[in-house]
Order: C-alpha cells, then structure tokens, then sequence
C-alpha cells in the first residue's frame, strides 16, 4: 500500500541541522487578565463582580510562572469553558479529557531566572535506578511491533505510535519544580515545563446577601515535569503553528528513509487537522524534514501553519481538532487509537497527550505534546516513551529507540 502524498513534495535528503525550534519563540503573555487592559491578573471571569478564592498550585513554563488556581474545567465536556478569559495551565490526557486550571497571579521570568537550577538539582530525590519497570518488556514490545505491521498490511493503518510506561516508587508527592531544574540543567527543551496542582475542594465566592451559601468547586490535581522537544500548537495573532516530530537517532546518519516517510505521513495528518480550523488555502508546510539537534539524539521535525478562521479564537474547536496529538497517535488518527488501546496494556495518561498554556485574553497558547514527560500519581513516578511504527520498521530497532528515548531522563530522575 502506497501513502499519496502528492500535496507534499518530498525534498531530497537533507543534513543541515539547526538547533531546536530556532522558530520559535513564546507567544506573548498578558500581564493583564483581559481584553480591556487593566493592569493586573486576575482570577475573574469578565462577568464576575468579585474576585475568588485560590487554591495551592504551580504552572512553569518558558518566559512565565503561574501561581494561585482559582477555577477548572474539563474542556472535553464544557469547550467553550476558556472563552470568558483568563490564563489556563493544561493538561490533556491522551484519547481521554482534557484538563484546564485557571489561575490568578502570572508572571514573566526572566532568562536568569530560568537559568537557575542549582538549589532544585541539590533538592530532587528520586528512585533508585534498578526500582524501573516496564509495562512492556522486549518480548512483548517486538509483538505490538509486529501486530501493528499486520494491521498496516490488512490496510487498518499508515502508521501508528506503540509506547510503553515506565515507572518507579516514589511514595511521597515529590516536588515538581525541583525535576524540573534538574532536567533543564541536563536535558534543556524547548518546550520544558511543569504543573504541581493538588487536588482541592473550595470556595468559590462569598454568599450573595440573601443568605445564600457559596458555591464549592472541586478539581483533580496534576502532577507533571515535561522536557518535550516537540510543539503541539502555538497561537498568536491568528495564525496557529505546530512542530510534529517523527525520525529519531542518535546522529543525523541514523535517520533513513523511513524516518522520511514516517514524518511526511504525520506532517500530511497535521495538515490536515488545521484546515478544520483555519481558513481555507492558509495551511502551509513552512518547513519539511528538518533535522534537529537534541540532547543525545536528533528528531526529523517539520513545521505547519495556518490562519484561525474565528476570530476571538474558539479554544473548544482547536482542542477538538489536535488532540490527541497526530504524532503520538498515527494515521488515520481513529483507526491508529482504536490500535494502540488493543496493543497497549496501561492507559497513557497525560504522557503522550498534551501539556503548556493558553492566555484566552491575549489570545496566545503555547502547548507541547507531552512526550519525554514524567508523571506521579498514587506513589509512582512514571516516564513514557514510544516510536512510530510503519511497514517499513525493523522491530529491534524501534524498541532500541525506546530505551534511546529514555536512557538519559531516567537517569538524570533516578538517585
């Protein structure tokens, strides 16, 4: 089975390397929380008459720091939830909801501030290196490699993400921020990041004058340290971009042909994921297997954007045309999930889904997939990591690559 790509033209092979997301940089973050400017941050919907309590929680990201939630939303089931403003922390689990914590004081930092990670390096204690353990072992990985060529012979699939989780105890909730230094002196990203939310019951306002009790709200807690290299999607001034990443090795002579088809399939699925929200002929391929240096390894990435076709941006119908992302997932997008869940023994959780921010009065988000992601819940610290299968994938190799994707960050969050 051939893949028609005739809408994309594939260049010859390329081995300029550039260094990570040179594109890129960070939307803006309003410092005022709404459209008409006040100069503050604030937990308040554009309609409420008074502010609201906040709850304990942390959301860190390149150029801002968030502190103080205020309200959340499951975005699966209310969308239109972002569309009173504010500025959101997200986390969306993968083919599961997605998570939208609104907080009230946010702040710019600085690069000094964020090039300071000695006392978090001092801080961290993880597991010890032998406590990992695999939800797939060899064996098994080499079988959903397998069964997944299968599918793509009987014409179910191009292409899909089979991932394993690992994970080690860590009986206490560990401090978040305190990884996350130790990963960005070891193992910068782009889009590194982290969310350390309990889970918390409160008050959402005071009586209304009759008598009335308050409202309580409740939310689920998140706990999340990110050194993703690859962007989800970006939104500023209308235009929405995304960086999807497939082809990994350890140098540019590693990455071969079916690195190239691997991430032209995906690129083509992103494409075709933005047409549903942008307007029509703005979507463009800006940049096509490019290779990337990261911390021991090089990505093939390519970059695609386009102009938001509503205008204010509607959150709601972005979130329900990317996630969960194209490239931890395959293509087609449906058929590559209803696979994984047959192939995969654990749920994913946030690893492979997305992580990062959305300031719905300024109009930006900046929002990465969540791949080279730590996660803890119930005592246990996990770590995802996967590989793109096609007909073309040499099973060993793809498990070789999952251990390629995880050797260094375990190493650098275990004791």
């Amino acid at each position: 089975m051939l893949y028609q790509l005739s809408h994309i033209r594939m260049p010859a092979d390329r081995t300029v390397v550039r260094p990570a997301c040179v594109e890129d940089s960070n939307p803006r973050v309003a410092t005022t929380s709404n459209r008409s400017g006040r100069a503050s941050v604030s937990c308040m919907s554009h309609s409420a008459a008074t502010s609201a309590p906040t709850a304990p929680g942390v959301a860190q990201f390149a150029g801002v720091r968030a502190e103080g939630v205020c309200d959340y939303a499951d975005l699966t089931r209310t969308p239109d939830a972002l569309d009173g403003g504010g500025w959101w922390a997200i986390a969306g689990e993968f083919a599961g909801p997605v998570h939208a914590w609104r907080f009230a004081q946010v702040a710019a930092r600085s690069q000094c501030q964020e090039g300071a990670h000695d006392g978090g390096a001092r801080a961290w204690q993880g597991p010890r290196p032998g406590l990992w353990s695999s939800t797939m072992d060899r064996d098994a990985y080499l079988h959903a490699v397998a069964r997944t060529q299968e599918a793509i012979r009987e014409g179910d699939v191009y292409q899909a993400n089979i991932c394993r989780v690992l994970s080690a105890p860590v009986p206490d909730r560990p401090d978040a921020g305190a990884l996350a230094e130790v990963l960005a002196g070891g193992n910068p990203a782009p889009y590194a990041g982290y969310l350390d939310i309990p889970g918390a019951a409160t008050t959402l306002g005071a009586t209304d004058g009759h008598g009335s009790a308050p409202a309580t709200s409740t939310w689920p807690g998140c706990w999340v340290v990110s050194a993703s290299p690859e962007l989800s999607f970006a939104v500023e001034q209308g235009m929405v971009r995304s960086g999807p990443i497939k082809g990994t090795g350890r140098t540019p002579a590693d990455l071969g042909a079916k690195d190239r088809a691997e991430n032209v399939m995906i690129t083509d699925l992103v494409r075709n994921d933005l047409q549903r929200i942008c307007a029509p002929g703005t979507v463009t391929v800006t940049d096509l297997l490019a290779t990337e240096k990261h911390p021991g390894l090089v990505h093939l990435v390519s970059r695609v954007r386009g102009r938001l076709s509503d205008e204010p941006v509607r959150w709601g119908g972005v979130l329900r045309a990317l996630h969960p992302p194209g490239s931890t997932s395959g293509a087609p997008k449906s058929s590559a999930l209803q696979l994984i869940d047959e192939l995969e023994p654990a749920a994913r959780g946030v690893y492979c889904g997305q992580v990062g921010w959305i300031d719905a009065d300024a109009q930006t988000a900046m929002v990465a997939v969540a791949i080279r992601t730590f996660t803890w819940a119930g005592g246990l610290l996990r770590f995802g990591t996967g590989a793109g299968i096609t007909i073309g994938s040499d099973p060993e190799a793809e498990w070789a690559e999952t251990e390629l994707k995880a050797a260094r960050l375990v190493a650098l969050a275990s004791s």
